[in-house]
């Protein structure tokens, strides 16, 4: 699996619900690095996209501890254990982690590539990720040259796990 975000120095990814800035590039990265894949996203992560509809030319999932909670053009999963479930026989390369906090977290033992928009600045914010850089089992692969948009300094950062492996 991999994930996908943007973060701020500080490794904050989020305020109350919603990104720290609007950055159209790492818009238009996210739309590339996703398309055509599974996406894996909390209930409060849907609700925060545009219409707070599912994303479209992707499969979504999307995980609530709600057992009545449906959604129209996802499938609703209730725990790790039955994604894990639903995701057996599907290539675990082509699924991608978009969020929030919580399933960042618990996801991320599973995730043996990261794609993060590292963001120069730092924001005001209540959800934080960790910090790759200070965690020994992975490491950067590769980096995009700095962008800049509306005074916001940024660039693409791949992290990948050191041994190459997911942590299942």
């Amino acid at each position: 699996m991999k994930l996908i975000l943007a973060a701020d120095k500080n490794w904050a990814i989020g305020k109350g619900g919603g990104l720290l800035c609007h950055l159209p590039g790492d818009l238009k990265y996210f739309k590339e690095k996703t398309t055509g894949k599974t996406v894996v996203m909390g209930r409060g992560t849907l609700e925060s996209l545009p219409g707070g509809k599912p994303l479209p030319n992707r499969e979504n999932i999307v995980l609530s501890g709600n057992p009545e909670y449906k959604v129209e053009g996802a499938v609703v999963l209730h725990s790790q254990e039955e994604l894990f479930r639903f995701l057996e026989d599907r290539d675990t390369d082509q699924v991608m982690i978009m969020g929030g906090g919580k399933v960042y977290r618990d996801m991320l033992p599973y995730c043996d590539t990261c794609y993060i928009t590292k963001i120069f600045e730092s924001f005001d914010a209540d959800t934080w990720f960790v910090d790759l850089d200070q965690m020994e089992d992975f490491q950067v692969v590769w980096e995009s040259d700095v962008q800049e948009e509306k005074g916001i300094r940024y660039r693409f950062v791949e992290y990948r796990r050191k041994n190459g492996k997911e942590q299942a």
